[in-house]
């Protein structure tokens, strides 16, 4: 094993040990999106999207959240509509503090257009269990 693969182990595993617990993923179709666009100075590039997503497993929704700022060129974000079919990968709200509803988007999948925020490799996703329907008799 070469520096660069310990190295990325060892920030993995930190990672894991600090947020594990609030890690979260699900699929869902969006309901709502809003993206906001603000530039200052013409030299810091900030990017605040706020989706809501309807679950395929519960008749509830999740708000979730996407913040990202750069120096000198605009943040890339994938084209998302409503009623588009996503996958998100993220950090739940700490409990007790605000915003703990909220999803800290990390990535996000758009199963639609087949496009990701940040790039992966979609073999290593986990196939999603999907409700089977109940008979009824």
């Amino acid at each position: 094993m070469g520096f660069k693969e310990k190295m990325q182990k060892y920030y993995t595993d930190n990672y894991i040990k600090k947020y594990g617990d609030r890690m979260t993923q699900f699929q869902g179709n969006i309901l709502s999106t809003k993206i906001e666009e603000k530039t200052i100075l013409w030299i810091f590039h900030k990017i605040t999207a706020t989706i809501i997503v309807k679950p395929d497993t519960s008749k509830m929704v999740i708000k979730c959240s996407y913040t990202k700022g750069r120096w000198f060129k605009r943040p890339d974000f994938i084209q998302v509509n409503q009623g588009h079919k996503v996958i998100v990968m993220g950090l739940k709200g700490e409990k007790g503090k605000d915003g703990s509803e909220l999803i800290t988007i990390m990535n996000l999948i758009n199963l639609t257009t087949k496009v990701d925020l940040v790039p992966i490799d979609h073999s290593q996703l986990k196939k999603m269990k999907q409700p089977t329907p109940r008979m009824r008799g």
